[in-house]
């Protein structure tokens, strides 16, 4: 299970850690979203974000991108989704849309403490 943040240093402000490092708890959670940016929880074929939940249903990696197509659905609508992202050393992914350069988006890896928020 990873937790990746928008911002690096606000993780704690977005993601608790419950059961014993066994899940991180979103409920309330998120309502500093707003405030600190954007995150999202990768847990095996599963991301988790405020609004959406995602099942990854294909991987593939090629020349260090890694391309994944997922199910997502919220309150309203249910989409497959296609992700294109780039691991940049152990901290840091930069999602990136092939077909809009310049819209890269950076997200750090979140290092939790249990029962912080």
């Amino acid at each position: 299970m990873r937790a990746f943040a928008k911002a690096a240093g606000v993780s704690a402000c977005l993601f608790v850690l419950a059961g014993g490092a066994q899940a991180i708890e979103l409920d309330g959670a998120w309502e500093n979203a707003d405030l600190y940016g954007s995150g999202f929880v990768i847990d095996r074929n599963q991301i988790r974000g405020k609004v959406v939940t995602c099942t990854i249903k294909a991987r593939k990696e090629d020349c260090g991108i890694h391309y994944l197509v997922a199910a997502c659905s919220n309150d309203v609508a249910l989409q497959n989704v296609q992700f294109s992202y780039k691991p940049e050393g152990d901290n840091k992914i930069t999602r990136f849309f092939s077909a809009l350069p310049g819209l890269d988006t950076s997200y750090y890896r979140c290092p939790l403490q249990a029962g912080v928020r």
